[in-house]
């Protein structure tokens, strides 16, 4: 007798579809869904149809391809003002301002960092996080100040699976990863340097909750040229006193 599927597995599933066509720009179609997610083209149609008839996913008639739904919009706007996301923005933009670069307030998505917000540099060269990319946490100044206040680094390494390279000086090695993990919850501040662009550095401090939980991070990122080893300190003060004052605002 064939044991029914729990309730849990169908939704893993269907997040499954949801994430991998969140990651395709133009939709994918029911084969694509099945060959990236692993699962059965049955499978994949049955979850597509259902997510669709919730708002979730809708289908392109002519492409027969699915896309986002209008439903995440709602969801996400009610949400975006519940955990009070859009309230800080002023605060990140007086970062970018005072700063002279691109800035980013993300969250924990699984093993991603999600970037909730962005606010642009308005320098001719800088570089900008796209508002609702996914970035890897290992590769990423939020990223590592998440997992860096996750609990028990060695548990937080062994779900990230093998680190994969995204340049020359991305940390691929665990070891090296749970040594610079510690360097950071010393310091306060986590720095990207060069490893998952090149010529781009970043550097992010966590927001706390008022209890110590760890609820998001905040980065400033820009070329290498202008985010110097002598010039650190200095963002790093600027971003442990905006964090101090996004913390409120994501507390309500």
């Amino acid at each position: 007798m064939t044991r029914p599927r729990s309730g849990a597995q169908t939704v893993e599933r269907a997040l499954a579809v949801l994430r991998r066509v969140e990651d395709a720009e133009s939709g994918l179609g029911v084969t694509e869904l099945a060959r990236q997610t692993g699962l059965t083209m049955s499978t994949c149609h049955r979850l597509a149809r259902a997510l669709t008839e919730e708002g979730l996913l809708l289908q392109d008639p002519d492409s027969e391809r699915y896309l986002l739904g209008p439903a995440l919009v709602a969801l996400g706007r009610k949400a975006e003002e519940r955990l009070g996301y859009r309230q800080t923005l002023p605060l990140l933009q007086e970062l970018a301002s005072a700063t002279g670069e691109s800035v980013n307030l993300g969250i924990r998505a699984g093993n991603d960092v999600h970037v909730v917000l962005a606010v642009a540099s308005r320098q001719p060269l800088r570089f900008d996080q796209e508002q609702g990319s996914r970035v890897p946490l290992h590769a990423s100044a939020m990223g590592k100040c998440l997992l860096a206040s996750a609990g028990d680094l060695d548990e937080q390494i062994e779900r990230l699976g093998e680190l994969a390279s995204a340049t020359q000086r991305t940390i691929t090695d665990p070891d090296r990863l749970r040594a610079e993990l510690e360097l950071i919850r010393e310091r306060g501040w986590a720095l990207n340097d060069e490893e998952r662009n090149p010529g781009v550095r970043a550097i992010a401090a966590p927001v706390h909750s008022p209890g110590g939980e760890v609820v998001a991070a905040v980065a400033v990122q820009g070329p290498t040229v202008r985010l110097t080893d002598t010039r650190l300190s200095e963002l790093a003060g600027d971003l442990t006193g905006i964090v101090h004052r996004v913390a409120p605002l994501l507390s309500r």
